[in-house]
């Protein structure tokens, strides 16, 4: 990077981290998202997951100025495959440097090494979502929220719950045994992604700070003829009013390998003694509670964006996902900020595999890489882009035939915070 605005002011660098530099770097990264700190088991955490060849700092002196990172995770995309996938986080400047072009020398830096990494997708969680747009990123998948009224709303359950047996447990006593069932259920659902080696322990962090009032994590483990099939973790924050208990149940993770395990586990949270309220966060857009209970409004549901999808490298991205139905169209794309994707591409494929090469034939769908980008995963359609402007139609008929093929019968999800 080069001096500052006037020409003579200080040289900043941009350069890969060193792991002596870890506490500084996240300490701007820290300030950047008002200053509050981490707790010290989590600041350890953190650091032992931080891949420092993978992250980048700007340093004005020994002023670290901005900080970007990329963990290296595997993606579930429609069809099955695991794709090599940049989880691109602590991404923060210094709001003494905003304006000077800092977070695009990262943006550039950081998308060139990870096309150099051969790894065709990036993925965010964005603080300010119309940040990454101008990068290539598109929401891709949402999740739901929702206050849900246990006293007035009841839930019905299908058969089979009534077999699956509960217990509580200590979280990290039952730690290896929730992500088995984790484990199992990535294979499913586009957007999980694969856990790593120690991001298991995130799961776990319960700072006492950060509890709002509520009690420390607690958990249940669900089994099913002596297999664990399922768990959930959770705080009760209690409370009291002139009618008498109003507690709260906050709902911190979800996980069931069949329905009836699933249902057993919400039934639980449901009817926890002396709460009015379940409070529910980050959760799949299609979960069938949401179909199980009496009074959907008194669940006061809401969806949020989530995790945001930037094709890194178009023909490998398109190419490691299965499409639903038979698709063959030519993509004429739009990718200034990486250009080796810009221009035509022919994408071939149906449920048992793809291909998706250049081309020189005739485009029949004009769009950004963005829009890829949020269609991937099945959850957007490209239909809905192509209604909002976002996806031109060249040749009548493409984009009807094209959509259908994107989609998902699952929504795509991400539970993995990184």
């Amino acid at each position: 990077m080069g001096n500052g605005d006037d020409g003579g002011g200080p040289t900043t660098e941009l350069r890969v981290l060193r792991r002596d530099e870890w506490k500084t770097w996240y300490g701007t990264l820290v300030r950047a998202f008002s200053g509050v700190p981490e707790s010290d088991e989590g600041m350890e955490l953190y650091e032992s997951l931080t891949e420092a060849d993978r992250s980048l700092g700007v340093w004005e002196g020994d002023e670290c100025v901005g900080t970007a990172g990329a963990f290296s995770f595997r993606m579930n995309v429609p069809g099955g495959a695991r794709v090599p996938t940049a989880g691109v986080t602590m991404v923060g400047v210094a709001a003494t440097h905003r304006r000077r072009g800092v977070l695009t020398s990262m943006m550039r830096r950081q998308l060139d090494d990870v096309r150099s990494w051969g790894e065709p997708l990036a993925v965010l969680t964005a603080s300010e979502p119309a940040i990454y747009g101008r990068f290539g990123y598109g929401a891709a998948t949402f999740q739901l929220n929702a206050e849900i009224d246990t006293d007035r709303v009841r839930l019905s359950v299908p058969d089979g719950t009534d077999d699956v047996r509960l217990r509580y447990a200590a979280p990290a006593d039952v730690l290896d045994a929730c992500e088995a069932v984790y484990a199992r259920l990535v294979p499913g659902r586009p957007g999980m992604l694969a856990r790593r080696p120690g991001w298991e322990r995130v799961g776990l962090l319960d700072p006492a700070g950060e509890r709002e009032g509520a009690s420390p994590l607690q958990c249940v483990v669900a089994r099913r003829d002596g297999e664990v099939t399922g768990y959930a973790r959770f705080r009760v924050r209690p409370g009291w009013g002139s009618g008498g208990p109003e507690g709260t149940v906050v709902l911190d993770d979800l996980a069931g390998l069949d329905p009836a395990t699933e249902a057993a586990l919400w039934r639980f949270l449901w009817g926890i003694d002396l709460t009015t309220t379940l409070t529910v966060r980050g959760r799949p857009v299609d979960e069938a509670w949401q179909y199980q209970v009496s009074d959907i409004r008194r669940c006061r549901p809401g969806l949020r964006d989530a995790l945001y999808v930037r094709l890194v490298d178009v023909g490998a991205a398109l190419a490691a996902r299965t499409y639903q139905a038979p698709v063959d169209v030519v993509f004429e794309v739009e990718d200034a900020f990486c250009p080796w994707n810009a221009g035509r591409w022919r994408l071939s494929g149906d449920a048992k595999g793809a291909s998706c090469e250049r081309t020189s034939d005739a485009a029949e769908l004009a769009l950004s890489v963005r829009e890829l980008g949020a269609a991937y995963l099945g959850g957007v359609s490209l239909a809905s882009l192509g209604a909002a402007g976002r996806v031109r139609q060249v040749r009548p008929g493409a984009l009807a035939e094209a959509s259908p093929a994107f989609g998902s019968d699952v929504a795509p999800w991400l539970p993995h915070g990184f």
